[in-house]
Formats: C-alpha cells, sequence, structure tokens
C-alpha cells in the first residue's frame, strides 16, 4: 500500500522535496505522524509548519470525511493544502 503525501511550499523547503511516498498508512493521522518524525531528524516542529495547512486526501479536505480519521487506500494522495486568499 503506496500513500503519496504532497506538501506545501514551506513545507517543501523543511523537506527538500515537494512530495514523499509511505508505504503504509492507515489514516490521516498515521501521514501526519509520519510527517513529523521526518521532520523531527531535522529540528523543525510540523506544528509551525501545518499551522495554516488544511490536509485533503485525493482534492477533498478531510473535515469534509471523517478528520484525522479518515481511512486511506492504495494509492491515495494526501496534500498538505495552503488556504489562499484574492480579490
Amino acid at each position: 500500500m503506496a500513500i503519496t503525501v504532497e506538501l506545501t511550499y514551506e513545507m517543501t523547503k523543511a523537506f527538500g522535496e515537494p512530495r514523499f511516498e509511505l508505504p503504509a498508512a492507515g489514516t490521516v493521522a498515521d501521514v501526519v505522524r509520519a510527517a513529523a518524525e521526518r521532520l523531527g531528524d531535522q529540528g523543525i516542529a510540523i506544528d509551525d509548519l501545518s499551522r495554516v495547512a488544511a490536509v485533503a486526501v485525493n482534492g477533498v479536505l478531510v473535515n469534509y470525511r471523517r478528520g484525522m480519521k479518515t481511512k486511506l487506500a492504495d494509492g491515495d494522495v494526501v496534500s498538505f493544502v495552503k488556504a489562499a486568499a484574492g480579490g
């Protein structure tokens, strides 16, 4: 089971790559935890980077699903999405 994780620009700078693959993740919470562990090695807090980002699975925000308990399937794409405003 492979999950693709797409990152915001700020997260990309911290990770050094715009996306990464996870071999397995059962829920969105597992993905967030895995991302935090990857950043922890660099001494960067994911809370600071994800504070202004929402999370989506296959383009649908998780708050329209089951939040962090949203189940994942092989091939899903979990994206950290930065809010934008304009006019």
